[in-house]
């Protein structure tokens, strides 16, 4: 591994030198919840000071092998050289000029680079944004404006994330918290059953393939049979995994026939990648597992390293919103897109995309071993390092195992594994794209014992 990643040896990863959180840390905790308004729930109290490659250091010295990622963010891990050079770099330079009322050659150069790398074929046109959030309201007002309103309605699925904006809050289905409180929604949002093969909402018998069928079954018989006209629709949304809804992987059928529908019915495909992109899965984008051309990507976090990014990539003859009639003032931010650059440079130079899809392997399998004898793991699912392990009370009535969930989650934190859940019970494994095999090892060793000590507890 490249000697950039350690300033300790890496079997000295995870160390618990103070059981956490430590007194400096708990400090924190507490000036935190007395400053910063809690609209958002942390999973347990850990305080980063710093991290490096697949590993974090807490302020009381503790080292952890970072599962997480900061949420699918750091896909090229943390304190990366050449990214740190390249924020430098460009900050001695200019660090913001407004690309939407003027020009800059970066903005010319990462545009360029990620037309290169997204999966649509033929012109594609780029627009730059600050978030995931900003990426899909984009969307949203590109599929209405090509329509000219005349397709007022869209689609998402039930489970879906994404975003907390009043138009991306529209298309979310997660959890009701999310939406609690903030009606009326964005109107003329239909949302569809989404495949979730060990949960299939429309039959618990069901192959995953016939939970795919199924799906494109209510899609065309309930949707467009008995609520909306397809020509009235502009554009589907979707996750080609689910985040937040639990790391769902739908089936390969219903992405083949939802794509095929849309084509039939002349409706855009509009591919929320933000947490499943840029190499989370060992492919560039979750979406060419399937095999299938999206109209539009909505991408973001991984994109610029932990800097504020987001992106829309789509088709160019789509991309055609009146000028004046969608801006932001600091999408694509001048120090962000030096980022960017560099992130996919990284990814090609490094090879990460095979090692995401190797090390994932490797999670899988170990944890795929461990089903038959665990009371708690009811089902093993993913690609690459986009991973999730469901846990349930009972692999009969599959009862979502919310509390051992948590517990499993805390034990591993204090053992040197930050990790954290999705969905209801499903633990959520989204390390660096360049963890190596040992870390992996080890950070699976802890968390497969977490499980077990919790299962050694439950009755």
């Amino acid at each position: 591994m490249p000697n950039w990643y350690w300033d300790v040896k890496p079997s000295d990863v995870p160390r618990i030198i103070v059981e956490p959180p430590g007194p400096r840390a708990l400090s924190i905790v507490k000036s935190d919840e007395s400053l910063i308004m809690q609209s958002f729930g942390r999973w347990y109290p850990l305080v980063i000071k710093r991290g490096f490659g697949p590993v974090i250091e807490d302020v009381d010295g503790n080292l952890y092998v970072d599962f997480n990622s900061g949420i699918a963010v750091m896909n090229v891990g943390h304190s990366h050289p050449r990214i740190v050079k390249a924020i430098r770099n460009q900050a001695g330079e200019f660090t913001h000029y407004s690309l939407t009322d003027f020009y800059y050659e970066l903005a010319v150069k990462h545009a360029s680079m990620l037309i290169e790398v997204t999966p649509i074929s033929g012109g594609k046109s780029v627009f730059y944004a600050n978030s995931g959030t900003e990426a899909i309201e984009g969307s949203l007002k590109i599929a209405r404006g090509y329509f000219r309103n005349q397709r007022p309605y869209v689609m998402a699925f039930l489970g879906a994330f994404h975003g907390r904006t009043y138009g991306s809050m529209s298309l979310t289905a997660s959890k009701p918290i999310q939406r609690f409180g903030f009606n009326p929604m964005m109107p003329n949002v239909i949302h569809a059953p989404y495949p979730y093969p060990y949960r299939c909402p429309f039959g618990k018998r069901l192959s995953e393939e016939e939970c795919g069928e199924q799906a494109l079954s209510f899609i065309e018989d309930w949707v467009f049979g008995r609520l909306v006209d397809p020509s009235e629709v502009a554009a589907v949304f979707i996750e080609p995994i689910q985040g937040e809804g639990g790391y769902v992987v739908p089936p390969v059928n219903f992405m083949r026939g939802l794509r095929k529908i849309t084509e039939e019915h002349g409706i855009m495909l509009v591919v929320d990648e933000v947490q499943s992109g840029f190499g989370r899965t060992g492919k560039w984008f979750a979406v060419e597992h399937f095999g299938i051309e999206p109209d539009l990507i909505a991408m973001a976090k991984a994109i610029a390293a932990g800097l504020p990014l987001g992106a829309i990539v789509g088709k160019a003859n789509l991309m055609k919103l009146p000028k004046g009639s969608h801006a932001n003032t600091f999408g694509g931010n001048p120090v962000a897109l030096a980022a960017g650059i560099e992130v996919i440079n990284v990814i090609k130079d490094e090879d990460l995309l095979t090692n995401a899809s190797r090390v994932g392997d490797y999670i899988m399998r170990r944890f795929k071993e461990e089903t038959d004898s665990s009371r708690l793991i009811g089902d093993v699912r993913g690609l690459g390092l986009m991973i999730g392990v469901e846990l349930v009370k009972n692999k009969v009535s599959k009862e979502p195992a919310v509390k051992e969930l948590g517990e499993v989650l805390m034990r591993s934190f204090k053992r040197g594994v930050a990790v954290i859940g999705s969905g209801k019970s499903t633990i959520r494994i989204a390390p660096p794209l360049n963890i190596p095999i040992e870390l992996a090892e080890k950070a699976v060793d802890i968390i497969i014992e977490s499980i077990r000590s919790v299962e050694r507890e439950t009755p």
